[in-house]
């Protein structure tokens, strides 16, 4: 699966940032319940897409009902953020990625699709004005 759904700028109009949603499915699970993996995961995709990281990397297991238990992780960027959702239940990551700085979606998306070594995602991308 590639992008869903792009919303499109009129070009009278500057992009301030842009925001992306990305779903994996079928990541290990070994992985998505490591919180140092995932922090490692941050520090790495930070390098790659060139974003400054402020502060440390916050993750946090949580949720007594299983359908939603799992790691979140949120890392403050200089441009923004980036959070997930790592479900047990179901081996899904649930990525966001929000900066003013410009990067590449679909780097990000491939990136954590092999980190986590899913077998498939969904990108979801919207330009903000």
């Amino acid at each position: 699966m590639g992008i869903v759904a792009i919303k499109q700028i009129e070009p009278a109009h500057e992009v301030w940032g842009i925001a992306s949603s990305i779903d994996i499915y079928g990541c290990d699970p070994e992985l998505i319940r490591d919180a140092e993996y995932i922090k490692k995961f941050v520090k790495d995709l930070c390098d790659l897409i060139e974003m400054k990281r402020f502060g440390e990397t916050q993750v946090v297991h949580f949720g007594e009902d299983e359908k939603v238990a799992g790691f979140s992780m949120v890392q403050l960027i200089e441009t923004s953020l980036i959070s997930a959702h790592f479900a047990n239940l179901t081996s899904t990551t649930y990525l966001d990625v929000f900066s003013c700085k410009a990067y590449d979606p679909e780097v990000v998306k491939n990136f954590a699709q092999g980190y986590f070594h899913g077998q498939t995602s969904i990108l979801h991308v919207t330009q903000r004005i």
